[in-house]
């Protein structure tokens, strides 16, 4: 209870954040830039303090936002659970009935498949544009970690998700169009590239395309609805990721160790590092990040209501070194 409260205390808001110090926003800037940044875009308390188009991109230019897609199906679990279709505690096996008879896929949560403690396989293979029938494949993926034990990112507990959102909405709805009425269209934002398989499936993992303006959406939403932010804590195999977002929170510990998120997942899921893991101890705790492969990045903080969007070709930055020198904390 006592962690819980801590946690929910990141969220205090005051009526208007203290404007975050320009010399901050164009050292990060101008880092981003000398790193294969296209776009960096700063939001707070509503209003755009800067934006800068940078090695030939333009503002009406959208970007693959990768594993930033995860984040919007991560929003429709949130209204689905709302609407009351599951729960997040409610065993996959309950709705998937082909996994009642594996001694361990059929102990996984909703939230395991959201979180990424799930034991399953990570099944790359399935971001593939021509793979012809995913739900099949990843119902079929291998069980490799106890639940709850290991985290394994990945696009097979997704592709799974939607075959048990697409069940629970009866085939009455997709979920696809589930996630327009629920969450695109609340956003102002139209249909995306979805990427089907040959049955339509869409790619839950990645796949959308998006201007820094349109991205920045996604964060101005977030800094309006605490229930949600609240609710972003992770596992005890990855306490640093939840539902598509990442999390700062480890990042005042005097254990806290900087990770740099995108080198990490490069390793074998066996391999990887978590604990204690937060993306810069100099930048505030309660701040969450959408993390797009080759350097797609939406960060929010709650606390100063503040978003900031940067986008790129194919150039990762170092997310402590950036965010030091946007919060004023040195290079």
């Amino acid at each position: 209870m006592r962690r819980l409260l801590a946690f929910l205390g990141f969220f205090t808001f005051a009526s208007a954040a203290e404007t975050l110090p320009m010399q901050g926003i164009q050292a990060a800037a101008a880092y981003s830039a000398a790193h294969g940044g296209h776009a960096f875009l700063v939001k707070q308390n509503g209003k755009i303090l800067y934006e800068a188009y940078t090695n030939g991109c333009t503002k009406s230019e959208p970007h693959r936002i990768y594993s930033g897609t995860k984040a919007f199906w991560g929003l429709t679990a949130f209204a689905a659970e709302r609407d009351g279709l599951f729960t997040f505690d409610e065993r996959v096996a309950d709705t998937i009935t082909e996994w009642q008879g594996d001694s361990r896929k059929k102990h996984i949560t909703v939230r395991q498949l959201l979180d990424f403690s799930h034991g399953l396989e990570p099944m790359f293979g399935l971001h593939e544009n021509t793979f012809a029938d995913r739900t099949a494949a990843a119902l079929k993926a291998r069980s490799v970690a106890t639940p709850g034990k290991s985290f394994i990112y990945g696009p097979a507990a997704l592709q799974v998700f939607h075959e048990l959102l697409a069940r629970k909405l009866q085939r009455k709805q997709t979920p696809t169009r589930y996630l327009e009425r629920k969450v695109l269209g609340p956003l102002g934002l139209g249909s995306q590239r979805y990427l089907p398989d040959t049955h339509g499936a869409p790619l839950l993992a990645a796949g959308f395309m998006q201007t820094a303006r349109q991205w920045s959406e996604l964060g101005t939403w977030m800094l309006k609805h605490e229930e949600v932010l609240m609710r972003l804590q992770g596992s005890s195999a990855n306490a640093a990721f939840a539902f598509g977002f990442w999390n700062n929170r480890a990042g005042a510990s005097k254990a806290a160790r900087e990770v740099d998120a995108e080198a990490m997942l490069d390793k074998k899921w066996g391999q990887q590092s978590w604990r204690n893991a937060c993306l810069c101890r100099a930048a505030p705790e309660d701040l969450i990040a959408c993390i797009g492969s080759y350097g797609q990045r939406l960060y929010i903080v709650p606390s100063m209501k503040l978003v900031i969007v940067r986008m790129a070709k194919d150039s990762k930055p170092n997310d402590a070194q950036m965010l030091r020198l946007l919060f004023g904390k040195g290079g």
